[in-house]
């Protein structure tokens, strides 16, 4: 699978399509796909004694049930000019703050001691990498969006342009 695209202009079908200025889909990483295949393998060691048929039949379809939750769960960021998608989530470009991306040890502490607990989160376990985005609607008490990125510092980039 591939991991992610970053600023992919959209193919335009009508006049009020807007251009993408940063698309990512958050894809697990390989060695997930491997623990999906390890764990699917456990169904061989649950129906072996009744057949070697039934096993791997049992293998097979634990996997596809568990690379469709995970494909199906593959959150996607996407920022146009005038809205930006994080996940489920939508908000208008207007409500954009500043954004600040964070690696490693700054990383670590974004998700948890300096998290606040009013902040919206779409966080994947396999990817280091985070952008805090800033929300300034005053109607919304969530102070800040925090998002996994493969790609960071083009994230922010595209968030400022």
């Amino acid at each position: 699978m591939p991991e992610s695209s970053a600023a992919v202009p959209a193919a335009s079908n009508s006049p009020s399509d807007e251009a993408v200025l940063y698309n990512e889909k958050l894809w697990p990483n390989f060695w997930i796909w491997l623990v999906s295949a390890g764990f699917s393998g456990a169904g061989i060691l649950v129906f072996a004694p009744i057949s070697m048929e039934a096993a791997f039949t049992a293998a097979a379809v634990l996997f596809v049930i568990i690379a469709v939750l995970l494909i199906l769960s593959t959150p996607a960021i996407t920022v146009t000019a005038s809205t930006l998608r994080v996940g489920r989530a939508t908000i208008e470009r207007r409500f954009v703050g500043t954004a600040d991306a964070f690696r490693g040890k700054e990383a670590t502490a974004e998700r948890g001691t300096r998290l606040n607990g009013l902040a919206f989160m779409c966080i994947r376990g396999w990817i280091d990498p985070v952008v805090r985005i800033e929300i300034t609607d005053p109607s919304d008490r969530t102070p800040y969006w925090l998002t996994s990125s493969r790609h960071p510092d083009r994230l922010v980039s595209a968030l400022q342009s």
